[in-house]
C-alpha cells in the first residue's frame, strides 16, 4: 500500500507542467565531488535521486554512480557528470547541491526549490505534489 502512495505522488509530480532546469553544485560540492571521483576511478559520476524515508515523506540518496542506469538524467558540470534516475527527476529538479563545513561537522546540503516542507531534524522533505495527496 505504501508504495501504491508513492507512485501516485510521483506521478502527479512528473505529470504536473514544469520545464526542467538544471541540477548544479556550488563551488565547495563540485570540489568535494572531484575528490571523491578521483579517489575512485571506476566512477563515472555522482548519482542523486530520493527515497521514502523520515517523518516528511522524501529523503536525499547521494552516492558515487558506477555505471549508466536506463532513464537517467544527465547533467554535467565543468566536467561532473550529475545522474538522475526518472522517478526523482521531478522531485530533485532545479537542485543546486552544496558541500558545508560547520566546525567538526561537515554534509552536502540541498537547495530544492520544489520542497512545500521539512521535518524538524532536517532529514526529510514534502513537496506540494505530496501535499494534494
Amino acid at each position: 500500500m505504501a508504495s501504491r502512495g508513492t507512485a501516485a505522488i510521483k506521478e502527479r509530480a512528473l505529470t504536473r507542467p514544469y520545464n526542467r532546469r538544471m541540477i548544479t553544485l556550488a563551488p565547495a560540492a563540485l570540489e568535494r565531488v572531484r575528490g571523491f571521483l578521483a579517489e575512485t576511478p571506476a566512477a563515472i559520476g555522482l548519482r542523486l535521486g530520493v527515497r521514502r524515508t523520515g517523518c516528511s515523506g522524501w529523503g536525499y540518496a547521494v552516492d558515487l554512480a558506477r555505471e549508466e542506469r536506463t532513464g537517467d538524467t544527465v547533467f554535467e558540470q565543468d566536467g561532473v557528470r550529475i545522474r538522475v534516475d526518472a522517478d526523482s527527476l521531478a522531485l530533485v529538479d532545479g537542485t543546486e547541491v552544496d558541500f558545508i563545513k560547520n566546525g567538526l561537522s561537515e554534509q552536502f546540503v540541498f537547495r530544492n526549490p520544489n520542497v512545500a516542507g521539512e521535518c524538524g531534524c532536517g532529514e526529510s522533505f514534502t513537496t506540494d505534489a505530496d501535499r494534494a495527496a
